[in-house]
């Protein structure tokens, strides 16, 4: 039993491939244009995981700085840094480092934190340790953009539900079993996943991960971020600005860093 996304990080992107990074891009720079002067030139993506995202934003010609705590995912980014396609590398810094007390070279213009990353702090303090920490390495003004799952995905899609994914790569079947186990008094859920994936002389191997988030609420991460520096710009329940109401899966966050 391994825990974090140490044992599923090489099929992470395949379990994840309906998520159009391009619009998310999109949706980000839309921000940077209602509410900065002008779009920030060296961007923090902070839990970039498998540098999707840091990628796509570096092709659209920010200087991307990548963090995460897991050695796995960063290695599985620093393989994609080769474009094929476009027959070149990206030129991005990943670091491994936590989340809540990472340290950089100085400061950026903006910081993103994408796909729920912010839940995965489920310790008292955590939250608000992230979120000083990003606070600081941000320009005056700069910009903090991260995404949440709601309230209503805890309790409603969460909840005790398990999940059978299924999917092939190069060749070889790869299954993974998923189980949830939500507790509403401490609002942590427990991911419990089991991987099997077939090697080349038809056999399979197995490996098992917990993983853990935590709910929060939005007047609980806008206190946290007014606490922390930051002015709460908005929330969003889809890339075209939409409201959020009590039935949105997933909060998109935008907050102004006053120094």
């Amino acid at each position: 039993m391994t825990e974090g996304y140490n044992a599923i990080a090489s099929v992470y992107d395949k379990f994840n491939a309906e998520i159009d990074y391009k619009k998310w891009a999109d949706f980000i720079e839309a921000v940077f244009d209602r509410h900065l002067e002008k779009r920030p030139e060296l961007v923090l993506d902070l839990a970039c995981g498998t540098g999707r995202m840091t990628r796509e934003l570096s092709r659209r010609g920010y200087d991307m700085i990548g963090v995460d705590g897991s050695e796995q995912m960063l290695s599985v980014a620093c393989d994609g840094n080769y474009d094929e396609d476009l027959n070149k590398i990206y030129e991005i810094l990943y670091l491994l480092q936590d989340m809540r007390s990472f340290e950089l070279y100085g400061t950026v213009g903006a910081v993103v934190c994408c796909l729920d990353s912010v839940n995965y702090l489920t310790e008292d303090g955590d939250l608000e340790k992230t979120f000083r920490t990003v606070h600081n390495y941000l320009d005056p003004d700069g910009l903090f953009l991260f995404d949440v799952n709601s309230p209503y995905k805890f309790r409603e899609i969460y909840g005790y539900n398990s999940y059978i994914l299924e999917d092939e790569i190069d060749g070889c079947s790869v299954y993974c079993g998923w189980q949830n186990s939500f507790d509403e008094k401490t609002g942590i859920c427990d991911f419990y996943l089991t991987l099997f994936s077939e090697n080349e002389d038809g056999t399979y191997s197995r490996c098992e991960e917990e993983q853990r988030e935590k709910m929060y609420t939005l007047e609980e991460l806008k206190g946290a971020l007014e606490t922390c520096g930051f002015e709460f710009i908005g929330a969003y329940s889809g890339y075209g600005f939409e409201a959020v109401d009590e039935k949105t899966e997933r909060y998109y966050i935008a907050a102004r860093a006053k120094k």
